[in-house]
């Protein structure tokens, strides 16, 4: 569906540029002229490494002037000093920002929920009296995860000792201290600020300032009358950063979405118009459409830390003007993983939100994502062996990556001021390496961690983000419900058919038999539909022209 796409952009420069650098990086060789694209001029540049972050030096050589005046308008290229490397910094502190924890909705109210920021592991759940809670990850006994454990009247439970926590994280019970012995003080949890807003959980991720509250993100269109949107959550196994790129480029659409819906058809594919109205140390915003457009009609706004929106407004035939939402809250989970909120909205009614379930609806949202799954994920892997800024890598094009360019030059600005960042002129490595989940080995080692506490038996749980059900179905509290439903009515109607077979052998009536066997029939093709539904919901899409 054209609603369920995701919005992309580009980012922009008003005049063209009068050189294009490409620097090597780390005493990399570098490329003779011949092997650069549109006849460019390679610039060695220097680069200081300052512990794990590369900063751009400036040019050691310079360049000749491009000759060819097209690639000035292709290209998007530096055109000052201050672009080459990297731009002024800002002050910036990641932990000072209110990010997307989960969907209100979904917060289970029976277990408690393991969630990531970055590299800090938290568990958020619902107290005795509904409320939520969000504490470090970890008990402070032996360090085991308390999302692994349970609620116990409200209170949370670790498993492995069953020590008991209240909300403010002070622990109230320890099964192995003598009757007489007080509880010690520092057995107590880290706990962090949580808000519900708009239908959104967010998580304030400084222990030390307390949280601004006028920081939390508010989007005015979900407020409007008749507003009514579509929410899903997915998993995903590449970079926030990749993700957010993807959701900022328009003009992939056509190509890797060809025909997922009515709106997108790759022979639709065409240059794109940006028009950049704000840049602060926050963000940027800006217009964007066809190119042939004389008033680009989408608006996008980026936010830190995470939050995209893209909004177009359309007036309608009563002189009343229809608001169009794509909202997208990328939540950065650890090296090469991000979580992602996509809630598409509309104050207009949709034929396919009136009668379309909305399974439906989630299925086609994990297809879009899945289509570009693989490069992106190869994109990802690209930028952690390469190690050098997006400039010595990506070709970006005016007339499709200027979004993309906008945002890693913001990241150049506040990048210093996050675990780890690829910019656009400056990169900083992750100062450890990503923790490896390996795959268990063996038939009943397999089976084993295939059935973790809520989940069941068979490849469809298998615990990887390339499978759908863990990207998106244990997340979404409305399609696991309607899985397990379908598989439900599946056994009860195949064994319904079953019985019905059994008692056709058994009746002597022409009649009845033909109707016990129609019957029977009828039951069998409601168990295909409902084995149909679940294989739609968990199946990944896979391309038809690739080789399995």
């Amino acid at each position: 569906m054209a609603s369920l796409r995701p919005f992309l952009s580009i980012s922009p420069f008003s005049r063209a540029p009068k050189r294009t650098h490409f620097a090597n990086v780390l005493n990399a060789p570098s490329p003779s002229a011949s092997s650069l694209p549109f006849k460019l001029v390679a610039a060695r540049k220097r680069f200081v490494v300052r512990g794990d972050a590369v900063v751009d030096a400036g040019t050691a050589a310079s360049i000749g002037d491009l000759k060819d005046d097209d690639n000035q308008a292709v290209i998007l290229g530096p055109t000052t000093d201050e672009e080459l490397s990297g731009g002024s910094t800002v002050e910036y502190d990641w932990t000072e920002e209110w990010y997307p924890l989960y969907l209100t909705r979904d917060v289970p109210e029976d277990a408690p929920l393991g969630l990531t920021v970055f590299d800090k592991q938290l568990v958020l759940y619902r107290d005795g009296s509904g409320e939520l809670r969000c504490h470090e990850d970890r008990c402070p006994h032996r360090l085991a995860k308390l999302s692994e454990g349970q609620l116990i009247d409200g209170k949370l439970e670790c498993l492995y000792h069953g020590w008991q926590f209240e909300g403010e994280g002070k622990c109230v019970k320890i099964p192995q201290l003598p009757s007489d012995a007080k509880i010690p003080r520092s057995a107590c949890l880290r706990t962090y600020e949580v808000r519900d807003s708009q239908g959104v959980v967010w998580v304030w991720m400084s222990l030390e300032k307390p949280p601004t509250l006028k920081k939390i993100p508010w989007f005015d269109n979900f407020e409007r009358p008749g507003f009514r949107d579509n929410s899903t959550i997915h998993e995903l196994p590449y970079d926030h950063s990749i993700l957010l790129e993807n959701l900022m480029d328009p003009a992939h659409v056509p190509i890797s979405h060809d025909r997922t819906d009515f709106s997108a058809r790759r022979e639709d594919a065409q240059p794109l118009g940006f028009e950049v109205t704000e840049r602060t140390n926050r963000g940027f915003a800006g217009r964007w459409g066809r190119s042939k457009e004389q008033a680009l009609s989408n608006f996008l706004r980026f936010e830190a830390p995470c939050v995209l929106q893209n909004n177009k407004e359309i007036p309608n035939e009563k002189g009343a003007v229809d608001y169009f939402t794509g909202l997208f809250l990328c939540r950065p989970t650890g090296q090469g993983k991000s979580m992602l909120i996509v809630r598409f909205g509309s104050t207009r009614s949709s034929f396919l939100w009136k009668f379309l379930p909305s399974w439906f609806l989630h299925q086609n949202a994990c297809k879009v994502f899945e289509q570009d799954m693989g490069f992106l994920s190869s994109q990802n892997e690209v930028l952690i062996r390469e190690k050098v800024p997006t400039k010595e890598l990506y070709l970006n094009l005016r007339s499709s990556d200027t979004w993309v360019l906008e945002y890693r030059r913001w990241m150049d600005k506040v990048g210093h001021g996050m675990p780890y960042y690829f910019g656009h002129a400056t990169i900083s490595l992750p100062k450890l390496p990503a923790v490896v989940e390996h795959a268990p080995v063996g038939l009943v080692a397999g089976a084993s961690a295939s059935a973790p506490a809520k989940g069941g038996i068979g490849t469809m749980h298998s615990p990887n983000l390339s499978n759908r059900y863990f990207r998106h179905i244990i997340h979404c509290r409305s399609c696991s419900n309607v899985i397990k439903s379908f598989q439900t009515w599946n056994k009860a109607l195949s064994a319904i058919a079953v019985t019905l077979v059994a008692l056709a052998i058994l009746v002597s009536g022409r009649q009845w038999k033909a109707l016990i066997l129609l019957s029977a029939a009828l039951c069998y093709g409601g168990a295909y539909a409902c084995s149909a539904i679940v294989a739609l919901n968990t199946t990944n899409f896979i391309r038809t022209h690739r080789r399995l």
